[in-house]
């Protein structure tokens, strides 16, 4: 089973053989309301931690999602051009934002478990 990390910017990303899927929280897409546009990240951009990776538009502001780990992406999830809203309706299911190879795996150490962060937003 793969193992989900959080980060204390309301990202959240699982990791399989060395790749990692990542999205915002249930939490932050609360938050931010409805989306209505998701700028995604083109394929083979390299990310440090802390790089902007996307910016997702709701009715209310826009926002940055931010790298959790250094890596280079390998996937943007295009059915969000077209439906922004599965973030809000899935947001850790198919309203995935991005695929990335990790660069460094001993990154994920720093990062939150569920518990962790659900105490952190509770």
């Amino acid at each position: 089973m793969p193992t989900i990390y959080y980060t204390e910017d309301h990202e959240w990303i699982r990791v399989e053989d060395g790749v990692a899927t990542v999205g915002i929280t249930n939490y932050a897409q609360e938050q931010l309301g409805d989306l209505v546009f998701v700028e995604l990240p083109e394929a083979g951009r390299a990310l440090k931690k802390g790089d902007t990776a996307v910016v997702v538009e709701s009715v209310k502001a826009a926002s940055d999602v931010y790298a959790p780990v250094d890596g280079e992406i390998v996937e943007a999830n295009d059915a969000l051009s077209s439906e922004p809203a599965l973030v809000n309706s899935a947001a850790t299911g198919d309203g995935w934002l991005w695929k990335m190879k990790l660069a460094d795996e001993s990154q994920l150490n720093g990062l939150m478990d569920e518990a962790a962060y659900n105490k952190m937003v509770g």
